[in-house]
């Protein structure tokens, strides 16, 4: 067996423990040159009834916090779309918008794998920038990928 097999099995083994465990894997991939940081979740959808989340443009820890905030909030409820939430994260409102799993086929590669032909959903967190502002705002700044649709 090749040297990148073993690792995409042992990663994967990874990922199913988690899920069994935890209900849950969140997938992290770092920050590099002229890319931005994003994060999600695998299991979310089959384990506690509500969509999976993506995140774009925080790190992995604060990502993997609000993932774990989210899930304790809203599994087995329902989840309010394009509504300012100021209870998830502590040090800033967030909003999340629904997106299309086509729209998220270049990000979500453990979830692919892990639902197969199953039937899943994602939302996506936006946040505002360090100023507080949002998307679509005058004078946002921040390095966030929006895959679905955000309107304020």
């Amino acid at each position: 067996m090749k040297n990148t097999e073993k690792q995409k099995e042992l990663y994967f083994e990874k990922v199913y423990d988690n899920i069994r465990n935890k209900g849950y894997h969140t997938t992290a991939v770092l920050e590099e040159d002229n890319f931005t940081p994003f994060a999600y979740s695998t299991g979310i959808f089959e384990n506690f009834k509500i969509p999976e989340l993506f995140i774009s443009g925080l790190g992995p820890n604060l990502s993997g916090e609000i993932i774990q905030n989210y899930v304790e909030k809203y599994k087995f409820s329902e989840v309010s779309l394009n509504e300012k939430i100021d209870d998830l994260v502590e040090n800033f409102p967030v909003y999340f918008i629904k997106i299309k799993n086509e729209n998220l086929s270049e990000y979500v590669l453990t979830s692919i794998k892990f639902y197969e032909n199953k039937e899943y959903a994602y939302l996506q967190l936006i946040f505002p920038d360090l100023k507080g502002k949002f998307p679509n705002e005058p004078g946002y700044d921040y390095d966030q990928t929006i895959v679905g649709e955000f309107l304020l």
